[in-house]
């Protein structure tokens, strides 16, 4: 997709997250959230205003759930799916220990800490910045990288799922 047709697109996702406007379940929003996965590469974007929690996903989902962003939210919008839901995979998901940022990373630039299918023993899988520190996040478990649930320099919460290793 060439840049000017996709800047439109991102302005508008950037302004639904602002709040400047309310995506609510507006199909078009949607259709332009897939786009944008397809575009970037991700596997799963969600977009939260006013309660309503919109999740586009693409590939295998993952294996926990996000925590819920109050007791008292109504059922997230999700998209009607046309092939049935792929089997869940099994194994240790790594959680965030605390609020920050993720960085994948060493450095900007260099090559990940791992990627899927790398297999772990012990040693960092990210980093998360807090505060202006950086802490890694060791592996809990020896087996291989599943899943990435998290981009690159993206805020992520305690508890929040980050990896998943079988």
């Amino acid at each position: 997709m060439s840049e000017n047709k996709s800047k439109p697109l991102r302005d508008r996702i950037v302004k639904a997250i602002r709040g400047e406007n309310t995506p609510g379940v507006d199909p078009e929003f949607v259709r332009e959230l897939a786009r944008l996965l397809e575009e970037t590469g991700l596997s799963e974007i969600e977009v939260e205003r006013a309660g309503v929690r919109v999740r586009v996903a693409r590939g295998a989902l993952a294996s926990a759930p996000a925590a819920p962003a109050s007791a008292a939210q109504a059922p997230s919008p999700q998209p009607a799916q046309a092939e049935p839901e792929p089997l869940r995979r099994e194994g240790t998901v790594v959680t965030s220990p605390m609020v920050g940022t993720v960085f994948l990373s060493p450095q900007p630039g260099e090559p990940p800490f791992v990627r899927i299918g790398d297999s772990v023993t012990d040693g960092t899988l990210c980093i998360i910045e807090a505060m202006k520190t950086m802490n890694p996040v060791p592996s809990p478990v020896a087996g291989r990288i599943a899943e990435i649930y998290v981009h690159d320099s993206q805020p992520v919460e305690f508890g929040e799922p980050l990896m998943l290793i079988e």
